[in-house]
């Protein structure tokens, strides 16, 4: 990762465009039953100025976290329940919602839900925590 502050905190190419091939979804380990996911263009560890890109995938479960960037979620398929500082809203194919820094968000498929979501720039490494995952 590059540490010249001028420079996108995301490893580049240098090229005109950056290609990430795809990678399967998987699980997050054995703590996390029917969760699955996977990062496309990095992976949130430490600090980035850029966003990051990742898919999920839900089956009848729930994820929770707190981060200290936004979390915008978009789903593709199924039913995706958010819920924030008391608000929830339910997600169809189409919609999106972005939980925004510095909040704990709860997000859970009845049936099932896959979603893309897009963290937003972290620059001072802040860590997420407050994980607690739950089968429905």
């Amino acid at each position: 990762m590059t540490t010249d502050t001028t420079q996108s905190l995301i490893d580049t190419s240098g090229e005109a465009i950056d290609f990430w091939p795809a990678k399967p979804l998987k699980p997050l380990g054995s703590d996390y039953g029917s969760l699955r996911c996977r990062f496309i263009n990095d992976h949130p560890e430490d600090r980035w100025n850029d966003f990051i890109l990742s898919e999920w995938e839900l089956k009848a479960c729930a994820w929770e976290d707190f981060h200290p960037h936004s979390e915008t979620a978009y789903v593709l398929e199924g039913e995706l329940h958010i819920e924030s500082d008391g608000k929830t809203v339910i997600l169809k194919p189409g919609d999106s919602a972005r939980v925004n820094p510095g909040r704990l968000g709860r997000y859970w498929a009845p049936v099932y839900a896959r979603m893309v979501t897009i963290y937003g720039p972290n620059p001072d490494g802040l860590e997420s925590h407050s994980f607690r995952y739950e089968d429905l």
